[in-house]
């Protein structure tokens, strides 16, 4: 069974729709980082994910930093992305 992913622009609205609000620059750093990056929407939103579960808020650098970690690690995943950031030690839980 296939899972589907959410598209970046739904899972913003589904994080709004939970109270998350997103400032204009905030969405623009996630588009931005999405193209700089040419990750998944599966990474692009698990990078979203674990940056308010870290910083309790959207921190727009730390986003495109766990992107770029992503990218150069190779993940494709959200499994995968959830595994580095667990024993690197970025997100603590």
């Amino acid at each position: 069974m296939v899972k589907s992913v959410l598209t970046v622009e739904d899972y913003l609205n589904d994080l709004q729709g939970k109270g998350f609000q997103f400032e204009e620059d905030a969405i623009g750093f996630i588009y931005f980082g999405k193209h700089y990056t040419n990750a998944s929407d599966e990474l692009i939103n698990t990078a979203i994910e674990l940056t308010l579960k870290a910083q309790k808020r959207f921190d727009g650098s730390f986003y495109i930093s766990l992107l770029e970690t992503f990218t150069s690690q190779k993940i494709k995943t959200r499994k995968e992305a959830v595994r580095l950031v667990t024993e690197k030690k970025i997100l603590v839980g």
